[in-house]
């Protein structure tokens, strides 16, 4: 388990992060949230012992990273924020190199950048310097010298930055396959991200924590859960739609040519909307029931911080 309490860091004229506390669990996949500035990066830092908190704990599975850095160190894998790598090696040169500091020799270090290299898809790249890669080549050699280890631990800063749609798919299907033994936070602005293979979402505004719950839990707060949203063949009686008892609101989008109706808390409206539909014989080309938005409860939690 990591824990964390009370985690602060302030510099002079700023507080990064505020008294954070939370705990994850193995098995979990845990997105931290927050906008820029909020205090992801610097509390990923002294999660993995690079900076120095100014007061509070973090433990790696029992180990005080502060005050037992090294034992809480071999069990992380670390992919810091832009992927930073030694720009004249080559992939190879620097994944071996990573295996040596890492303690590895002989077949075992191969066995192990082999297993990494094959994970993450660089075998066509494996004698180019690194310097002369994609971003997203870059991307995908900081995430196999994270996972090089096989570590108990995974924290990953904007893991699919830069990534196109099928490596976006291809790592967080990784992701999830590593995760089954390992604890996994990844932080990240993607809100898509979350829904796609987080277990739990913690969103910091201001260094301070704001939300700590599900994905689904979270879209749950979002007023267009259970919300309905329908595109016609041709004109649709607003009028009626907004008159039926579980509704709570209309709005329409002019430009996608569909109509969405909002849910009164605690409602669920799809059978009503289905049944007026039926009844007036419309034609309808869509009918969608929408979980929450999960972006419109990410600006609710953190309206203030952009403020």
């Amino acid at each position: 388990m990591i824990e964390i309490r009370n985690l602060t860091k302030r510099f002079p004229g700023h507080t990064a992060v505020d008294g954070l506390s939370f705990n994850v669990q193995q098995g979990e996949v845990l997105g931290f949230l927050g906008p820029n500035g909020a205090g992801k990066s610097t509390t990923m830092k002294m999660l993995t012992g690079f900076l120095a908190p100014t007061s509070g704990t973090a433990s790696i599975l029992g180990h005080d990273v502060q005050s037992d850095t090294l034992a809480a160190q071999r069990l992380i894998g670390y992919l810091p924020e832009g992927a930073p790598c030694y720009g004249d090696m080559s992939v190879r040169g620097f994944l071996e190199f990573i295996a040596e500091v890492r303690g590895y020799r002989g077949a075992e270090k191969q066995q192990r950048v082999q297993r990494a290299v094959s994970l993450v898809e660089l075998e066509k790249v494996l004698e180019q310097s690194i310097e002369t890669l994609s971003k997203g080549f870059k991307r995908r050699v900081g995430l196999a010298q994270a996972i090089l280890h096989d570590p108990k631990v995974l924290i990953l800063d904007e893991p699919t930055d830069g990534l196109d749609p099928n490596q976006k798919h291809q790592v967080r299907q990784l992701i999830q396959s590593l995760a089954k033994d390992k604890i996994v936070i990844i932080s990240t602005h993607i809100l898509e991200e979350v829904s796609a293979v987080c277990t739990r979402a913690v969103v910091i505004a201001g260094g301070k924590l704001v939300a700590d719950a599900t994905p689904l839990e979270l879209e749950s707060r979002s007023r267009y859960h259970q919300a309905v949203t329908l595109v016609g063949e041709g004109e649709l009686d607003t009028e009626a739609l907004g008159a039926l008892p579980g509704v709570a609101g209309v709005e329409r989008n002019e430009r996608e040519h569909s109509i969405t109706l909002l849910a009164k808390p605690g409602e669920v409206i799809f059978s009503q909307v289905n049944e007026l539909i039926r009844q007036r014989g419309w034609q309808v080309k869509e009918l969608d029931v929408e979980r929450g938005r999960l972006d419109e409860v990410f600006r609710t939690l953190t309206r203030g911080e952009a403020a």
